[in-house]
């Protein structure tokens, strides 16, 4: 291997070691390989990205968009710069909020991806902490200073009372101003429509200052629109080719009419980032759709797609799909401090779901590593499923007491408007401590506690 060896061969030998770029037979043979791969890639100049693409133009509308959209002017402050030298600069103080914002627009996937393979954990956390990236629609998240959370009722078989159960023991946590957002059991729209009533008719009632949403496929939510069903936000699992979304059921002309449909409802009060994304490594080259890529390099592709929308949110669900893809805790740590990162140089409000399944090499000691360390990045948000097991899609995740120990830790705050919502139903005391259960939700808690 040398210096012009094509630049997807290059990515993915100077790539980490993950059992995903081992099972698609891209990663390097041995640690040696993958450090003189390293400093080949360091020495790549930035323009290169410009100039070679890892999947060709004429094959992939993710490549066209990624080339298409990028911005020259916003790129030039570090046009000459090598891989190596961008990391650097990364590194400095001269590298601060204002100067990543302007960037960002500048910075391709591949070349954020490329940067972050010559990071060690500590430099991922530093890079993302000077990153901001606020966004709006009932309420403000990103802020400096404050921590959100997805609250996450998911039920096995969609039951109201049990969605509400768990909502409630969020609540009262603190958790859900990023979003109350339920993946459902069923997917026939009859369900998903009972479900948006569910959480609009909660949200409503109680005035309370978040979003919700049914994570549904974006053309059952198109239908739900078109019936008149209360829609928030509009959610899409997104990956990083044209034949990876295809297996999704989805293309960029499908996510315009989506992104289109769901602005005109004019639902948010502060702002009108509508979507609400998720991504995770390993998803292209399960669905075969990897294009001999390494899967991180195409985990950052998605990010791509994800920012011609404006997202409300997007979080990398890093653990999700398995050990095939990531084996074990440590690379489940790298990989979400990776996606944290890079998604926040490409200018993403991004949150992290911290989970692995129970048949990978990891356990809640690794997931509590990893949410400490995103803490420290300033990750935008994280998910509260009830005692962190998601018995719905069984998976590990983090827990509504996850994200009041983080904001206890670390001193941050719920967004703004719903901390303040919090004071008020005697859920949080003015110093942002946790009350006793009670307040104005124990009316809600002592229906939901009767027999139908």
């Amino acid at each position: 291997m040398n210096v012009h060896s094509p630049l997807r061969e290059l990515l993915a030998k100077a790539s980490p070691l993950r059992s995903g770029d081992v099972l698609a037979g891209v990663a390097a043979a041995s640690d040696e390989e993958r450090v003189r791969a390293q400093m080949l890639l360091a020495d790549v100049p930035l323009t290169r990205f410009l100039d070679e693409a890892v999947i060709p133009y004429e094959d992939d509308e993710v490549t066209r968009l990624i080339m298409d959209s990028h911005d020259a002017a916003a790129f030039a402050p570090v046009r000459s710069y090598t891989v190596g030298q961008f990391r650097d600069w990364l590194l400095t103080d001269a590298a601060d909020h204002a100067s990543l914002a302007a960037l960002a627009p500048g910075l391709t996937p591949e070349m954020v991806a490329a940067a972050s393979k010559l990071m060690r954990l500590q430099d991922l956390v530093l890079v993302a902490s000077r990153c901001r990236v606020v966004t709006r629609f009932r309420n403000t998240i990103g802020l400096p200073g404050h921590f959100s959370a997805r609250l996450q009722p998911n039920h096995p078989t969609d039951d109201a009372r049990g969605i509400l159960a768990s909502t409630i023991d969020g609540l009262y946590y603190g958790s859900g101003d990023a979003v109350i957002g339920i993946n459902p059991a069923s997917d026939s729209l009859e369900n998903i429509a009972r479900l948006m009533h569910l959480l609009d008719e909660l949200i409503a009632r109680y005035e309370i200052p978040t979003q919700g949403c049914v994570l549904t496929h974006i053309t059952s939510a198109m239908e739900l629109i078109r019936r008149g069903t209360p829609l928030d936000l509009c959610f899409q699992s997104i990956a990083g080719t044209e034949k990876a979304n295809a297996s999704f059921g989805i293309s960029l002309a499908l996510l315009d009419e989506a992104w289109q449909a769901t602005l005109a409802l004019q639902r948010g009060t502060l702002g009108d980032n509508v979507m609400y994304f998720e991504t995770g490594q390993g998803s292209a080259l399960s669905a075969n759709a990897h294009h001999g890529v390494d899967q991180q390099t195409v985990e950052c592709r998605a990010y791509a797609v994800a920012r011609r929308y404006r997202p409300l949110l997007v979080n990398t669900v890093v653990g999700f799909i398995g050990p095939e893809y990531l084996y074990n805790g440590k690379q489940i740590i790298r990989a979400g401090l990776e996606d944290h990162c890079c998604g926040k140089l490409l200018g993403l409000p991004m949150g992290v779901d911290i989970c692995y399944t129970n048949h990978a090499d990891a356990d809640q000691d690794d997931m509590d590593a990893l949410l400490t360390l995103l803490g420290t990045a300033g990750c935008n948000f994280i998910m509260g499923v009830p005692g962190a097991d998601d018995i719905m899609l069984n998976y590990q995740s983090t827990s509504f007491h996850d994200a009041a120990y983080l904001r206890k830790l670390l001193g941050k705050r719920p967004a703004p408007e719903f901390e303040a919502w919090l004071e008020r139903m005697g859920i949080h005391d003015g110093d942002g401590n946790l009350l006793p259960p009670g307040g104005a939700l124990l009316g809600l808690e002592q229906r939901v506690r009767q027999d139908d």
